[in-house]
């Protein structure tokens, strides 16, 4: 059985996934542009990353106004007194859910399934999930940005990435199979109004040497998958301008046999090394796959199911194809791959290569928002210390989708992505779960205001379980 093949096929088929609307106008704060958060413990993730004590901190139209300096009047005072101030947090690798077509396309034909964006964005937001890259964009997307950035929604950062694939035209993203076609394509993504390309799978070599060649010419950088062909020769696959590996296991598929070690491992860092080329561990990923291929009590029983669609819910549940392929074999491959990408952590870490924390969010037993943590958890246990793996959700992704400007650290004038917890996250990582308050690009969540509004999610969940189910889907 050809485990990588069949791995990639069922992370695919459940990277579609989708959310319905619920009534969450009610859920919207009052305007406020002035904030002082007044005797809190700020840790900046600079690269020095000096922790700043009892400071005072002014956000004013967004923005970080100033630190330890005079507080202005007329501002909403916000007690930090024994809390912990962190940038908002990244996730580098998830799949957005969006309106969408069960049915066959035709010349008028619209979408059939529609979500509300903001219960799409609402459990990002309520976990100080803050910016998030979306690697299998769709201009439904570009319209749900639109949506955070009018102020109709209070929503996380959107970077934006378009997928291309090769060999079947069934296959997902947009189809190359020659460099021609390859080209235009890139042109075409960048005449879009793209900034990322996501490489996949199924690309051929010329294909995939011409999508980061054309990617470079228009200023695009790429992210994405190590394509199949390269098996046995990955070395080939590192040319300049690949920027990010959406998983370790882009690497482990590559291993012809099946013992990875320790050297592999190092190989490979020193590979991404010298082409400067960063890594998305998203060990998160084959974890949910690998307890969901044991059973399906791994997502009846997840505490974070009831802020999941009920469609989706339903389609985890009744049509899980890792469950369907369940083996004994299957569970040791999978457990092998868990321990090999923890191997792989330490051995990017020794070499100095970047990491990025990504989850996968919206893919099968990953929830949006809530993963994040598990994969800060995750990081930490396979050998980053807590400091490197908060880094690796704020700073460094800022400074890859190269906005280190705007967000991914506390310093004045960036703007106001930030999360206040109760506990310090520098002394045990599972206290990112503790957040007292979220700001998101300024806007002022408290406690009470991000328990109303999951609770109104779970509410509508619940009361619409019997309406959708994923074998009529067709009907929506």
């Amino acid at each position: 059985m050809n485990y990588f093949k069949h791995l990639n096929f069922v992370i695919l088929l459940f990277a579609f996934t989708f959310y319905g609307c619920s009534n969450s106008t009610e859920n919207k704060p009052k305007e406020q542009s002035l904030f002082v958060i007044k005797n809190v413990n700020i840790i900046p993730m600079t690269i020095e990353n000096n922790l700043i004590e009892n400071a005072t901190v002014v956000i004013k139209n967004k923005k970080i106004l100033s630190i330890n300096e005079t507080i202005p009047n007329n501002a909403k005072i916000i007690d930090g007194t024994g809390k912990w101030l962190i940038p908002g947090l990244v996730d580098m690798h998830v799949h957005t859910n969006a309106d969408l077509n069960f049915r066959e396309n035709a010349p008028t034909q619209g979408a059939t399934f529609f979500m509300d964006t903001q219960d799409v964005m609402t459990t990002y937001i309520a976990n100080g999930v803050t910016t998030i890259f979306e690697l299998e964009g769709r201009v439904e997307h570009f319209g749900q940005r639109n949506e955070i950035a009018k102020g109709k929604v209070i929503g996380p950062r959107m970077a934006i990435a378009a997928l291309i694939n090769g060999g079947n035209p069934n296959n997902s993203g947009r189809i190359v199979n020659t460099a021609s076609d390859a080209r235009q394509v890139v042109r075409s993504i960048k005449a879009e109004g793209y900034n990322f390309v996501k490489v996949y799978s199924k690309l051929n070599i010329e294909s995939f040497e011409t999508i980061i060649d054309e990617s470079k010419k228009q200023g695009l950088k790429v992210v994405g998958h190590i394509p199949d062909a390269f098996k046995g020769q990955t070395e080939k696959a590192f040319v300049p301008n690949f920027g990010l590996v959406a998983h370790a296991e882009e690497f482990s598929k590559q291993i012809r046999n099946q013992t990875k070690t320790k050297k592999d491992a190092q190989y490979f860092a020193q590979l991404s090394k010298e082409n400067d080329t960063w890594l998305i561990p998203n060990l998160i990923a084959i974890v949910k796959i690998r307890d969901q291929v044991q059973s399906l009590d791994s997502i009846r029983l997840m505490e974070t199911l009831k802020y999941v669609h009920p469609l989706l819910q339903d389609k985890w549940l009744t049509s899980n194809n890792y469950n369907k392929h369940s083996s004994s074999e299957f569970i040791d491959y999978l457990d092998s791959l868990i321990t090999f990408h923890k191997g792989m952590v330490v051995a990017f870490k020794e070499a100095g290569v970047p990491m990025v924390a990504g989850t996968d969010a919206g893919v099968s037993g990953i929830v949006t928002g809530f993963s994040l943590h598990d994969e800060l958890e995750l990081l930490v246990d396979a050998g980053l210390t807590n400091e490197e793996a908060l880094f690796s959700a704020t700073r460094l992704p800022a400074e890859w989708l190269e906005i280190e400007n705007n967000i991914g650290t506390i310093e004045i004038n960036k703007y106001a992505d930030l999360i206040l917890l109760d506990a310090n996250p520098l002394e045990d990582i599972k206290n990112t779960r503790t957040i007292n308050g979220v700001f998101v690009n300024g806007t002022w969540l408290d406690k009470e205001q991000i328990e109303k509004m999951l609770s109104n999610l779970e509410k509508w969940n619940l009361s619409n379980k019997e309406k959708y189910k994923w074998k009529d889907r067709r009907k929506y």
